[in-house]
């Protein structure tokens, strides 16, 4: 479960490189379009086992001298309170968190970007907010018959009438909560203001899936497919870079939908495109640092799978469309795997039988597979990890590590107290009762120094979990998958 497919520091290195050699290529100045994460990249970690999931920030400290941050946030998500759905989280307040996370890094933000801005009084608020945090506030506006009116949007009327971004560093990153948030237009509203001032800056995209110099149908890049799936993003052969070229490489639908507008832009805006293909846009160098195309592929494999088991429980809980589901089950049969590869399901389900109740299997470093059940002191997900740390600790299974009397009060104080109908502990109460119970007894002091042993670990559960649940198994770093269905009839779960 260990194995690397992937040289980090190599990617660090091999990366900042190029993206000073791209810097170099234009007037000293490089407006870099930063998609995904730019942390907590675990997507990326887990199709490429030795990425490090802030690899993109460590990469970036490297050129902190260089660069500053802008950061894009669409007045319409403001307005509507658009949620990240990982977080949980609404994009505006995730602003204010990017924003002390990149300063906590020791990167320099430089301002924020309000796009798509309409006079939304939510949007007017958000700005009064940050100007009062003393934090720079630019508006850029919707242009008609954007993107395919080029001679209106690059014109005075047009990007022109965007407020022109203030920036002090030769490379630019622009990034933002989430998709859809105005990046590349505020990239290539910004060429149009520098291109005025008589600075030939450039513009570059920085994806890191799929990616470029793997064959289209490479694990890999079908896993990059599976987590978009309900974008309906489509891996493809690009076709400018094969005319002008004669090589292969692979891209995404949407980056060669939209390249002939921006290559009309370039010109429009430069006399000249910088570039032939979208290909040539970017700068990743991630497929250049695989050094086990087979642990890379495995990996990939598994993650695919995951994907299909988070697609059912989003679609049982109203999140995608069946279509997803479709789309998944073709990339399923695209990578050769069946839900059945997943080791820990058929424990799980097997587990879920014998008791009649959910129950849940964790699979551990060396391959073995321990479950929980459910009982009247702990939920099935709590019991398979208790179960899992005496594993790794060498623990007899039929040991007590939490006393009763420690367990009880807690199940009072939910019940009598906070008003929940489950007595049960979740993950993360059983994890705080083992702490109290180390402070006295060495054994589960033993068993809480294992934790750092389940990152990486894969987990199942015969039922939807509890969003409590999910989060911890997440912090733990393990990779949870769940049966769609719910332990109860409800309506509503919380």
């Amino acid at each position: 479960m260990n194995a690397i497919g992937f040289d980090n520091d190599k990617y660090l290195k091999m990366q900042s490189e190029h993206i000073k050699q791209r810097i170099s290529q234009f007037d000293n100045k490089l407006y870099l379009e930063f998609g995904g994460k730019l942390f907590d990249d675990y997507h990326a970690s887990r199709v490429l086992p030795g990425f490090a999931p802030d690899s993109k920030m460590k990469m970036l400290m490297q050129l902190s001298s260089q660069a500053e941050i802008v950061i894009v946030i669409s007045a319409a998500d403001i307005e509507k309170n658009k949620v990240r759905g990982d977080l949980g989280i609404t994009y505006d307040l995730d602003v204010l968190r990017l924003i002390d996370v990149f300063r906590g890094f020791g990167l320099y933000v430089g301002s924020v970007v309000i796009s798509q801005y309409s006079g939304q009084p939510a949007a007017d608020a958000f700005k009064k907010r940050l100007e009062n945090l003393k934090i720079r506030v630019y508006i850029h506006y919707p242009i008609e018959g954007y993107p395919s009116n080029i001679p209106l949007i690059v014109s005075d009327e047009g990007y022109g009438k965007n407020e022109y971004i203030e920036t002090s560093r030769p490379l630019v990153v622009v990034t933002a909560p989430g998709p859809g948030s105005g990046k590349m237009a505020t990239c290539l509203s910004q060429l149009y203001h520098e291109y005025k001032r008589g600075v030939k800056a450039g513009y570059a995209k920085y994806e890191t899936f799929p990616i470029w110099n793997l064959p289209l149908k490479h694990p890999v890049n079908l896993a990059y497919e599976a987590a978009t799936a309900d974008l309906n993003d489509v891996n493809m052969i690009d076709p400018f870079h094969l005319e002008a070229y004669g090589k292969t490489t692979v891209n995404y639908n949407r980056d060669v939908e939209i390249f002939p507008v921006l290559n009309a832009i370039f010109e429009k805006i430069a006399g000249v495109s910088p570039y032939q293909s979208p290909t040539d846009m970017g700068v990743n160098m991630a497929g250049n640092c695989i050094i086990d195309d087979e642990v890379v592929r495995k990996a990939s494999r598994a993650e695919i799978i995951r994907r299909y088991y988070q697609g059912m429980c989003d679609l049982r809980q109203g999140r995608v469309e069946k279509d997803t589901i479709y789309k998944l089950e073709l990339l399923m049969k695209q990578a050769n795997v069946t839900p059945e590869d997943r080791p820990v399901v058929s424990k799980a389900m097997e587990r879920a039988e014998q008791t009649g109740e959910p129950a849940a299997a964790i699979e551990l470093p060396d391959g073995s597979i321990v479950t929980g059940k459910t009982s009247p002191l702990l939920g099935a997900s709590a019991a398979a990890l208790l179960n899992a740390l005496k594993k790794l600790g060498g623990i007899n299974h039929k040991m007590h590590l939490i006393s009763p009397i420690i367990i009880e009060p807690i199940q009072k104080l939910k019940t009598e107290h906070f008003g929940s109908n489950n007595p049960r502990l979740h993950t993360d109460e059983i994890l705080i009762a083992l702490s109290i119970s180390a402070a006295t007894n060495p054994t589960a002091e033993l068993a809480l120094q294992q934790i750092q042993k389940l990152k990486g670990c894969e987990a199942h559960s015969s039922v939807i979990l509890s969003q409590v649940d999910e989060q911890t198994f997440k912090k733990l770093g393990l990779n949870l998958t769940c049966e769609p269905k719910y332990e109860t009839k409800k309506f509503y779960h919380k």
